[in-house]
């Protein structure tokens, strides 16, 4: 350990050369930085402008009367337009990865959201729930996500939770199949 003390504090150790080329080079390195995210930032905006379309969902009630399942806590991964799990909304906060919880009653199903606005799907309007492997771009192991497909002013969307325990997500997914059959719903086999 003493060789190494010597060796750094050595005299005779060779000087930086050619400053400016390291200052021109970090300035690059940090100007690409700054590009890129600069490119998502526009990327993630005209996405937004594509979807303006797109209705703003429900908030959830303060308390659900009945509550089947829930809460249970995890993650909301994101909403995608049916049956493309890259198509991420981002309108209205949808798009947004949070910390969760979920709960389902008679009502609908309430995802109370840290830092993100809530979002609550009214019961007539879930048209299945499935375990998949991944939404809006993240990947998983195999059914590790819950997918909840719902009707969003006729326009179908999924919308991806993955519960911190996976017994509690299977139980969200029954809950939520266990929901008061209503016009079209397509049951399990979503994907």
């Amino acid at each position: 350990m003493s060789v190494l003390l010597v060796a750094a504090s050595d005299p005779a150790s060779a000087p930086v050369t050619q400053w400016p080329l390291r200052i021109l080079l970090v300035l690059v390195v940090v100007g690409v930085i700054a590009l890129v995210l600069l490119a998502m930032r526009a990327g993630w905006r005209g996405r937004a402008r594509r979807q303006a379309d797109i209705p703003e969902p429900p908030l959830p009630p303060a308390s659900l009367a009945d509550v089947a399942c829930g809460p249970v806590t995890g993650v909301y991964l994101g909403s995608t337009q049916h049956g493309d799990w890259l198509d991420r909304i981002v309108v209205h906060d949808l798009g947004v990865r949070s910390r969760a919880t979920a709960e389902v009653a008679a009502e609908g199903i309430a995802l109370r959201r840290e830092g993100a606005r809530d979002v609550f799907i009214p019961a007539p309007t879930v048209r299945g729930a499935a375990m998949a492997r991944g939404i809006a771009g993240k990947a998983y192991e195999r059914d590790g996500v819950l997918v909840i497909t719902w009707d969003l002013d006729g326009r179908l969307v999924d919308t991806g939770f993955r519960a911190d325990v996976a017994e509690e997500q299977r139980a969200l997914r029954d809950a939520v199949l266990g929901l008061p059959a209503d016009q079209g719903r397509a049951g399990e086999g979503i994907r």
